[in-house]
């Protein structure tokens, strides 16, 4: 065998039919598309291969197989074959893969076999949900005849459906004692490197690759951590340093001016959305925004009032700008951060038209001429709550997962209740930091308030 420094590791993954196989490689590689994950059986007809590379070299190829569809009929076909005979597992899987029946009827299976026989290990997926079966004993045997090392991983055990004691009974019984948890939907933050690491175990061979590879991969999640917030302080900065001069007389001339903040910031948030998924390597239909300004499950019928913002555990700032900002505030919740569905901007001047008549009097009677409008305070802690939700959603979903990334209306951790920041602060006063309206100046001072910013949202999430 080659070096460790030298050889691709080759690993082969394998097991019964609709146990996750496909949807370990998928979350294993960050590709959403490897592969086809479906509730059918059967879905993998041929093998397929990933690599993962290291410093831009290949390190490990892992190979999706079929699923074994009959290892009861294969392990009494192995044993007729070979009966009175004196061969090892791997030798009598050699001779049962120049028979008829590995071209006929046990074609898929002998597809796994054939690949089994030139890899360095294989993972073994388990439906933990299942219960243990002859079949599962009798794949088990044709398995091991290989001579390959089987490191089974438990799949699905998130599911209070799932008997890990049970399973891990089993596998001890046919001689494996070796046994990770790997939830394909919903992995553990830290899950890719106790798998390896678990790997590693029973190939002690290839044990600075696996180092190497674990390193490569957390070295990348600190990277897109950084990246993802980063964006969101971005973000921030410019709706916070944002300031809009508007006549407040007619009325209309407000109203205007509102909706188009109101689309403005609208446009910036749903940029960081995008900038997000593609950082983690999701699509636009696998986020789904719950109906965040909810009460008692319904909609509220005035958007402007603060039950809506309390629902996340924020209150509205005080003053008649404060109020202003907070009907196209509101009404941005509106639009939120759904992706597939458009923001409705249409309906949302129209809605702050309504807030403002509704108010028109308290407002006018305090402002007059022409006056600034920035976005409360408020909104932009509702700005930075709901993207470090979407951050730590994404962190923690498998990239197999089918159902849509979903947010509860459960009231969240209270976020810079006492004030904005000091890096939003001085965003405040410096109006040309912000690209909502014109290109930001891109000075240090900007900068470096970002890289303050993004290193306290780092603290909250």
């Amino acid at each position: 065998m080659a070096s460790d420094s030298a050889h691709v590791l080759r690993i082969a993954v394998v097991g019964h039919t609709n146990t996750g196989k496909t949807s370990l490689l998928r979350t294993l590689t960050r590709d959403i598309r490897f592969g086809q994950v479906s509730m059918q059986p059967s879905t993998t007809r041929h093998v397929e291969a990933a690599r993962l590379l290291v410093d831009g070299k290949v390190a490990l190829e892992l190979f999706d197989t079929p699923g074994m569809e009959d290892s009861v009929a294969l392990l009494e076909f192995l044993e007729q074959i070979t009966a009175g005979t004196r061969i090892d597992g791997p030798t009598r899987i050699e001779k049962f893969l120049h028979t008829e029946q590995a071209r006929d009827r046990f074609e898929q299976e002998a597809k796994v076999l054939k690949q089994l026989l030139c890899s360095d290990a294989a993972f073994y997926v388990v439906d933990a949900r299942d219960p243990v079966l002859a079949k599962h004993r009798d794949e088990l045997v044709v398995l091991g005849s290989c001579g390959v090392p089987l490191l089974p991983l438990l799949n699905f055990v998130s599911d209070p459906a799932a008997d890990e004691a049970l399973w891990r009974d089993a596998l001890a019984r046919a001689g494996l004692h070796a046994v990770i948890c790997f939830d394909t939907v919903a992995p553990q933050r830290d899950g890719e490197k106790l798998l390896y690491e678990k790997l590693a175990t029973v190939l002690d061979a290839h044990r600075n690759t696996l180092r190497r590879l674990i390193a490569s991969h957390e070295r990348d999640a600190r990277q897109r951590h950084k990246a993802a917030l980063t964006s969101l302080a971005e973000l921030l900065i410019d709706v916070a340093a944002c300031q809009v001069a508007t006549e407040i007389e007619p009325a209309s001339a407000l109203a205007k001016a509102v909706a188009e903040l109101n689309r403005r910031v609208l446009g910036c948030e749903q940029a960081c959305v995008n900038t997000l998924l593609t950082l983690y390597s999701f699509l636009s239909e696998d986020f789904e925004a719950e109906q965040l300004p909810l009460t008692d499950g319904r909609w509220q019928d005035d958007l402007f009032d603060p039950e809506t913002l309390q629902v996340m555990g924020i209150k509205l700032g005080s003053g008649a700008a404060a109020g202003a900002a907070a009907g196209f505030g509101l009404d941005l919740m509106v639009g939120g951060i759904s992706l597939g569905a458009a923001t409705a901007i249409g309906a949302l001047a129209g809605g702050g038209w309504q807030t403002l008549r509704h108010y028109g009097k308290r407002i006018i009677s305090t402002l007059s001429g022409q006056r600034t409008l920035r976005v409360d305070d408020a909104i932009i802690r509702l700005l930075a709550m709901r993207q470090l939700q979407l951050i730590h959603a994404l962190e923690n979903r498998g990239h197999a997962a089918v159902e849509p990334v979903k947010f509860g209306t459960e009231k969240q951790q209270t976020l810079w209740g006492t004030g904005l920041p000091a890096p939003l602060r001085r965003a405040r006063a410096n109006a040309q930091w912000s690209g909502l309206y014109t290109r930001a100046e891109g000075d240090s001072a900007r900068f470096i308030a970002i890289e303050e910013l993004s290193e306290i949202l780092d603290k909250h999430n």
